[in-house]
């Protein structure tokens, strides 16, 4: 039996075998949620082709844009090129990047599915990046869309109660199944994703930690 296949070899084979995999648009619920707040720093954890961070860029937030993929962040680059705006891009694995402590205003996981085990931890990485009362916004597929979209292992697909147990230490202000239409190659097709908004409270980095 083989290695594993690295995350960054994975995705940038799927990257590489299309002209685009995403759309270009951002998440409706971020844009509704950035709206309304004012224009800091913003890290866009697993940032693919940047169609969350450039959004954010071309409203003034200044974006880091983090993701394991290199074509996916050359794409990213290039687009921001395009469209005159300044985006920051590291290619990195999150379980290996530490970005300064208590640095960022917002942070987006869009999509991102770890295992079980890890998704805790991810959130937690996030909220040590996040300044007291900065905000988390995590989106992903609900496990009732298991085997149409996102990975393989249900256990690693989202529900609002699996979202909600990872996300100790925050204070949690929106987390439910979002059901919409996107359009396909075979015709219009109806989807669900869980979504969830989080702060980080004054004392989260201590909870977050573990300390007492």
């Amino acid at each position: 039996m083989g290695e594993p296949e690295l995350p960054s070899t994975f995705w940038n084979r799927r990257y590489r075998e299309v002209d685009r995999l995403w759309s270009p648009e951002p998440n409706a619920v971020l844009a509704e949620l950035a709206a309304e707040l004012p224009a800091g720093r913003a890290l866009d954890l697993g940032a693919g082709e940047g169609r969350n961070g450039l959004w954010l860029a071309k409203r003034g937030w200044r974006v880091t844009a983090l993701d394991v993929s290199e074509a996916a962040l050359a794409r990213a680059a290039q687009r921001a090129g395009e469209e005159g705006v300044d985006l920051e891009c590291v290619e990195a694995d999150w379980r290996e990047y530490r970005p300064a402590a208590s640095s960022f205003d917002l942070a987006v996981i869009a999509y991102m599915h770890p295992e079980p085990d890890k998704r805790t931890a991810m959130f937690e990485w996030a909220g040590e990046a996040l300044v007291p009362g900065g905000h988390l916004f995590v989106v992903g597929v609900n496990v009732v869309d298991h085997g149409r979209r996102g990975p393989p292992d249900p256990a690693r697909l989202y529900t609002p109660e699996r979202v909600r147990v990872a996300l100790p230490g925050f204070d949690l202000l929106r987390c439910e199944s979002i059901a919409y239409e996107v359009e396909r190659k075979e015709g219009p097709s109806d989807v669900v994703d869980v979504v969830a908004i989080a702060k980080r409270g004054v004392v989260a980095r201590r909870t977050l930690r573990g300390e007492k």
